[in-house]
């Protein structure tokens, strides 16, 4: 079977920059909904056509992936108003975010904690990706037909390439979480 909309494929891969580096291995194959909601669009339209055992490889700019690094995603918070235990790397939801935060900080991203100083920490809304070039080598493993509920949830259960809007950022803007 080929992949076409509405089937789901099980993919491995290595994810890696444009200098080579390795950022993410997949090696045991993960099951992804084509034409739901678990892949961005431009990887979805490369796999189109292949079957189990090709492989594909890919490269993703960041507006076609996790976005361009957007600087008012970045916030400057009192070290006060986070737990004694805090440690760079550490993730907040948008709203769960202190009590004291500064007000425009969207709700609807997740921060990662990137640095901490005696009087401030400061949280990153960007996708860790953001701003990066992508190289992608896929191996398609299976194909199969989508069952009726993949096909209405939009996923086949996973969510690694899920898009989320931030708001309160001109409507065009979208960060990729």
């Amino acid at each position: 079977m080929k992949i076409t909309q509405q089937c789901v494929a099980a993919l491995s891969w290595t994810l890696t920059d444009t200098l080579g580096e390795e950022l993410d291995v997949l090696d045991e194959p993960v099951e992804f909904l084509i034409g739901g909601d678990d892949l961005f669009q431009v990887i979805e339209d490369a796999l189109q056509g292949y079957s189990a055992g090709e492989t594909v490889n890919l490269q993703i700019e960041p507006e076609q992936g996790f976005g361009e690094y957007n600087e008012q995603l970045v916030f400057l918070e009192p070290r006060k108003l986070f737990p004694a235990e805090l440690e760079e790397g550490m993730t907040f939801d948008g709203t769960a975010l202190p009590a004291g935060c500064h007000p425009d900080t969207p709700q609807d991203a997740l921060y990662t904690v990137t640095d901490i100083y005696p009087e401030h920490v400061v949280l990153d809304g960007n996708h860790p990706l953001a701003g990066i070039a992508l190289r992608l080598r896929i191996t398609v493993r299976h194909v199969r037909e989508a069952t009726p509920e993949e096909i209405g949830s939009g996923t086949a259960g996973t969510g690694f390439f899920k898009v989320a809007p931030i708001h309160g950022l001109t409507s065009d803007n979208e960060t990729l979480h």
